[in-house]
């Protein structure tokens, strides 16, 4: 039976996932759980338990064969159904084969420079997406991965083997449960792992206050990265827009401003990070 991996959706021109114009595929289904997550339908795989349903003004989901399934004709996009989920995920999501992803990004080869797999949390999809960037790369494009680091690097060996470029979201260095619901540690060993192999683009930073130690968090992985002047260190401040109320309740009131921001940047520079970028 062919290999099928689970995709919440595809951009077919995004100029925020690396390098270029690029192809994003966003898998489902991630390993943690963080509070400011824009992605947040994605992080379980549906449980058919059918409370979408009667939810959809357009009547475009369904219940066949003990499956919720979307009819992506009548389907308007209003995303009504991801906003009642209680479970954190989304009935618009399709199987794809490699076969099938490899036709779609055929189509597009001539446009972008090459391609992002997100999600949800991709590596979770080792195989597939090994599988996937071996053909990908037989159409001359390149091929990322964006992650969250919380992976087992044995488990993806062959994985990191194939990837040209990985874009690693340091979530924190501290309270990691707090802000991800998850005791998981490894996430800046695998980034000093990846950096020995080149193979670091760019690292990011969601600032968020209470949830974080934002200056620790900074300067701990500008420490790594000083000696890495090629690699872009992204500090993000946190934001609230597009996000479900009880996100909201807790961000509002632990964003940090901009002057904060940027001190914390200045910060990595003077310990010898090179690129520093701001999204404000």
């Amino acid at each position: 039976m062919e290999n099928k991996a689970i995709v919440n959706k595809i951009i077919p021109f995004s100029n925020v996932d690396g390098p270029g114009n690029r192809l994003s595929i966003f898998f489902q289904k991630c390993n943690v759980s963080c509070i400011y997550c824009h992605n947040h339908e994605t992080i379980n795989e549906c449980r058919n338990c059918k409370i979408c349903i009667g939810k959809c003004p357009k009547g475009a989901i369904s219940f066949v064969e003990n499956k919720v399934v979307y009819n992506e004709e009548k389907c308007s996009e209003c995303d009504t159904c991801i906003k009642v989920c209680p479970y954190s995920s989304s009935p618009r999501t399709k199987e794809y084969t490699v076969k099938e992803l490899v036709k779609i990004i055929d189509e597009y080869k001539s446009f972008v420079r090459g391609i992002t797999v997100s999600g949800g949390e991709a590596t979770l999809r080792a195989p597939f997406v090994t599988e996937l960037f071996k053909e990908v790369k037989k159409l001359g494009l390149t091929c990322f991965v964006d992650t969250n680091g919380f992976f087992n690097i044995d488990s993806i060996g062959e994985l990191i083997d194939v990837t040209d470029k990985f874009m690693v979201d340091i979530k924190a260095v501290d309270k990691i449960k707090e802000l991800c619901g998850v005791n998981l540690e490894n996430n800046l060993e695998n980034l000093k792992y990846l950096l020995d192999l080149d193979k670091i683009y760019e690292v990011r930073t969601v600032l968020i206050k209470k949830y974080m130690d934002l200056e620790n968090t900074v300067k701990t992985v500008s420490n790594i990265l000083k000696d890495y002047p090629d690699v872009i260190y992204k500090l993000i401040r946190v934001h609230s827009i597009g996000l479900r109320e009880e996100q909201k309740e807790i961000i509002n009131g632990n964003i940090p401003t901009q002057e904060e921001v940027k001190k914390l940047g200045k910060t990595a520079e003077k310990m010898g990070v090179k690129k520093v970028e701001y999204i404000l």
